[in-house]
């Protein structure tokens, strides 16, 4: 929401829910009560969390070098997290708590109400490698989650809350000045290009590759630039265009809007441009991280402070997130320490593991510029 930078409440992420169970073969390096973890289950979660992340793209290999400071760092995270999701999941089945097909196919309908239409949700599921059998399973965790959470703890803000909360944080709900735009995105990422370009010929030579994804982006900006010729001639066109053009999938389906945002809110090249538009005007074709743009602005609007009325919603949603988080904090740390775990590997134990940690971080000046000071220190 644009009123108030509320974290909502996606309780999911805190764990990697994937089910513990000892298979043939399979070695088990943590017993949590009546749950044992294996290694199977802890590489499947350490693979999830690691693909498709930000240190990969720093030179960090995640997979590979388990001995570095970041993958010591994100082992003992996945552990930690198996851990809760065993501590949790024994829990949830003493009090019975279950999901109903009728439950999960509504809270679908709730997400693909944002998205438009469920093939083009599930579009948007397959540009980050997440088929759709695995977001009915990640949702009906989810739900499930958030039945728990109700189960073990009633929440409910009052208005007086709400006001006291809008009255001690008037600095939250000031806003500066935004522009309301529209834009049609075709993505291109050299880097994406270049590692798609390479998995598909492996043999290809620096210089080749090069040129092959100088070749693609240029006939990515083309086409870019024929849509942003069209728009320019008729701007009233330019919703239809982006409904049937534009890659950003969730934007598309409102023709191309984005609603009011603050200069700090998007990429600086692409900010830079809609904050010196005037409305109704159209922009040339602008280069961002995200591919290529043509940018449409509608509205302006001058800074100001959004009313009590205005944010009273949000304002409970958002403290109702906050005590159902500190809750849930509560009963694991409830179930923990009531819980009798054996480290059957201690090369999984957390401990151990934070120790490594200190030990590769100490001597790791990318650590230190990544994080800005002793990774260890980062988590107090």
């Amino acid at each position: 929401m644009n009123k108030l930078k509320v974290i909502l409440t996606v309780l999911l992420a805190i764990f990697v829910f994937t089910g513990c169970s000892l298979k043939k073969n399979d070695e088990a390096i943590v017993k949590v009560n009546d749950t044992v973890i294996t290694k199977n289950d802890f590489e499947k979660a350490y693979d999830s969390v690691t693909s498709n992340n930000m240190f990969s793209q720093m030179g960090i290999d995640l997979k590979n070098d388990k001995e570095n400071v970041f993958s010591l760092m994100m082992q003992e995270k996945v552990i930690s997290e198996l851990i809760v999701n065993a501590l949790v999941n024994e829990e949830m089945e003493k009090l019975k708590i279950t999901v109903s097909k009728d439950e999960l196919d509504q809270g679908e309908k709730e997400i693909l109400a944002k998205f438009g239409s469920k093939e083009q949700f599930i579009e948007i599921l397959k540009s980050n490698g997440v088929t759709y059998e695995k977001f009915r399973k990640d949702l009906e965790e989810e739900i499930k989650l958030k039945k728990f959470v109700d189960a073990i703890g009633i929440v409910s803000i009052g208005e007086s809350e709400a006001k006291k909360y809008y009255m001690d944080n008037m600095d939250k709900f000031r806003y500066p000045k935004k522009v309301r735009a529209s834009h049609i995105l075709i993505m291109a990422n050299p880097e994406q290009i270049k590692a798609k370009l390479k998995e598909e010929n492996k043999d290809i030579s620096d210089e080749e590759l090069t040129k092959k994804t100088e070749e693609e982006m240029n006939t990515l900006r083309q086409q870019a630039e024929a849509l942003q010729a069209k728009v320019k001639k008729a701007p009233s066109t330019f919703a239809k265009i982006a409904k049937e053009n534009s890659q950003d999938v969730m934007t598309a389906t409102r023709g191309g809007d984005l609603g009011f945002f603050a200069k700090d809110e998007m990429v600086e090249a692409f900010s830079n441009k809609a904050f010196n538009m005037k409305p109704n005007t159209i922009s040339e074709v602008i280069q961002t991280p995200y591919g290529f743009h043509i940018i449409m602005v509608t509205d302006r609007k001058e800074a100001g402070t959004y009313t009590f009325a205005e944010s009273k919603a949000d304002i409970i949603n958002y403290l109702e997130s906050q005590d159902k988080v500190d809750i849930l904090k509560n009963k694991i740390e409830s179930l923990r320490k009531d819980a009798k775990i054996e480290y059957l590997d201690e090369n999984y134990n957390p401990d151990k593991l934070q120790e490594k940690i200190k030990t590769a971080a100490a001597n790791n000046p990318q650590a230190q510029e990544v994080f800005g000071q002793n990774p260890e220190e980062q988590k107090q």
